[in-house]
């Protein structure tokens, strides 16, 4: 089971550098998937979007690191 790969749904809007930085800093495979979105009047919607995918460490550090460099975007 240490071969499982894991999937990062980037959330919409998220800033192209913080894509390329993440996707160029850890050992992630920029993928697309198919996820039902539930929001406003889009119940159940299904929207192609854009997911990183790697093992659990590497996309945990991902995670992290979009999260700072998000928030960091959203404060500046």
């Amino acid at each position: 089971m240490a071969d499982e790969e894991y999937d990062l749904v980037i959330p919409p809007g998220t800033p192209r550098t913080v894509i390329r930085d993440a996707a160029l800093k850890f050992n992630v495979e920029l993928v697309r998937v198919t996820r039902p979105l539930n929001y406003a009047n889009m119940v159940n919607d299904e929207r192609e979007l854009l997911a990183f995918r790697g093992s659990k460490e590497e996309i945990e550090k991902t995670n992290e690191f979009m999260y700072q460099k998000i928030k960091e975007f959203i404060e500046s």
